[in-house]
């Protein structure tokens, strides 16, 4: 193997990859807190030209949070309100309808749609919710509601979690977005959502999903209070899993926001951290084929730096982002699809819009 100097002190694992051979947790931990984060892009990079060439991928999505009211209130979380708050508000379905028609006629293909987990809700809300947006916009995927939703749900009715996963698959549900992994480690959970689900059943629910057909994604958040073995556990968990189901899209590695949480003395994750964070995660998931750069968390900029260093999906245009703008993200609430393209092309890529499944819609070149 010829030396290459942008190398230095990443031998071992280049070494691998050219052999293909699968990284380690001992690599994981190496790549993370390597100083030569040059090398660590080019690593990142090029096993992001092999699965997906230069493509960067994004969508017309929109957002629906059809409710702040929340009764778990995990400490990371600035958007969660008690029934009766100032600030709390329950949409109802007919106006999470009107709003979904008006994202549809707008052309969105994707709505995400998730909530907290509310206290006086019946689970008819959610499964009618599911039906008549369905019955208004047949045409938009709907990505609904996390893991934590729907073993609350399985909850409400005392039934095992795959009757009510059946329930929303029959009603039109699409896709289950990745949100309410956080850290899978017990340590992280019982410091920053104690009341939520575990890592464990996170994965289960996961599995639940791709075992019925149910396509996921799956998040990390990252810049709160892990450490880098938690981290590096978390991404070998999604891969074990991926191993058995192949039901996972994307993952979305997420900063930390910690304004209006129960943690605001925590520093921000550093953009270096979410390059780094990024390029492991390509690193390791090697049957990934999608690592989103959230541009809501990590910023405009930082997301197309991340372009660089194995991230291949922008996610997408994201009109009205409520969660990440509570918690102070200073990102614009929405992207054109013009200003999307732009980001892309300026990084030498191509811009590839998709649909939820990554079906080609529109393909243009720099």
């Amino acid at each position: 193997m010829e030396f290459n100097p942008i190398l230095k002190g990443l031998e071992d694992v280049y070494g691998k990859m050219l052999l293909e051979q699968r990284l380690s947790r001992t690599d994981g931990l190496h790549l993370l807190q390597t100083t030569n984060i040059l090398g660590l892009g080019y690593l990142a990079n090029e096993r992001k030209l092999a699965m997906t060439g230069d493509q960067v991928f994004f969508n017309n999505n929109a957002h629906i949070n059809y409710s702040n009211v929340c009764k778990v209130r995990c400490g990371l979380c600035a958007f969660g309100k008690d029934l009766g708050d100032k600030g709390s508000y329950t949409m109802s379905i007919d106006e999470v309808v009107a709003k979904a028609g008006q994202f549809a006629d707008q052309g969105v293909t994707e709505l995400h749609i998730v909530g907290g987990i509310h206290p006086d809700l019946p689970f008819s809300y959610y499964l009618d919710m599911i039906t008549k947006i369905k019955e208004r916009a047949p045409q938009v995927s709907l990505k609904a509601f996390t893991a934590a939703e729907y073993d609350y749900f399985a909850q409400m009715e005392n039934v095992p979690v795959v009757e009510i996963l059946k329930s929303f698959k029959e009603a039109g549900l699409s896709f289950i977005p990745g949100g309410g992994a956080e850290n899978f480690s017990p340590r992280v959970r019982e410091i920053i959502c104690p009341g939520k689900l575990s890592g464990k059943r996170w994965l289960e629910i996961h599995q639940i999903a791709h075992q019925l057909g149910i396509p996921t994604n799956a998040n990390m958040l990252y810049g709160l209070i892990e450490t880098d073995e938690e981290l590096v556990d978390h991404l070998l968990a999604l891969r074990d899993l991926q191993d058995q189901t192949h039901g996972f899209y994307a993952l979305i590695p997420t900063a930390f926001h910690p304004k209006n949480t129960k943690f605001e003395n925590v520093p921000q994750a550093s953009a270096l951290r979410t390059l780094k964070v990024i390029a492991v995660a390509r690193l390791i998931l090697d049957n990934f084929l999608y690592i989103k750069a959230y541009w809501v968390s990590t910023s405009p900029q930082v997301a197309q730096m991340a372009l660089s260093f194995g991230a291949n999906d922008l996610d997408g245009v994201v009109r009205e982002e409520k969660i990440y703008h509570t918690a102070g993200a200073t990102s614009p609430q929405m992207q054109s699809e013009q200003q999307l393209i732009n980001m892309i092309h300026d990084a030498g890529l191509v811009a590839v819009e998709r649909d939820t499944y990554y079906h080609v819609i529109k393909t243009t070149r720099p």
